[in-house]
């Protein structure tokens, strides 16, 4: 019996909108305590990506002006977005992020990004228990489950949009 291929390895672009050190939104995307590697100039980054990982912090009900801008900068002809599968995670209080979710999701129409619709992750980083330790990591086990169950989805719908099928 022949053994069963490996499933196909997919590159992820992770972006963070916050810039503050300690970052929550920062915490979600380096949960696994790795940095992606900085070789490329960011539009090589995202072209050379399979999917987009989102991570921002909401204000006034939209994302960072520091990702806004790079969603601006790589907008431009040729569009790097376009075609991509992406997932948004946030952290913050209240809503968690929630609302500046909605509206990325609005700004990706135009993109032609892909979004995957569920599952969700708001993450009230405020509320107890601690969600992150002081250095800004996640450490909230239930959290870390979520953003397992993201990344499977937008790994799902990153092979679904390539043809793959997983």
């Amino acid at each position: 019996m022949a053994a069963a291929a490996p499933p196909p390895i997919i590159k992820v672009a992770a972006l963070c909108g916050s810039l503050r050190k300690g970052s929550y939104n920062r915490g979600l995307l380096r949960a696994d305590g790795t940095y992606p590697p900085v070789v490329e100039a960011f539009r090589q980054k995202i072209l050379a990506a399979d999917s987009v990982l989102f991570a921002s912090p909401e204000y006034n009900y939209s994302v960072t002006g520091p990702l806004k801008n790079a969603i601006d900068w790589a907008s431009r002809p040729p569009n790097v977005w376009a075609d991509k599968a992406a997932a948004i995670v946030s952290a913050g209080g209240g809503f968690g992020g929630g609302r500046s979710q909605y509206h990325l999701r609005q700004t990706g129409v135009y993109l032609n990004l892909h979004f995957i619709n569920k599952p969700e992750f708001f993450l009230n980083a405020f509320q107890p228990p601690p969600k992150f330790d002081t250095e800004g990591n996640l450490i909230d086990v239930a959290a870390k489950e979520k953003l397992k169950e993201i990344l499977l989805s937008l790994y799902t719908f990153t092979l679904r949009l390539q043809g793959k099928c997983a």
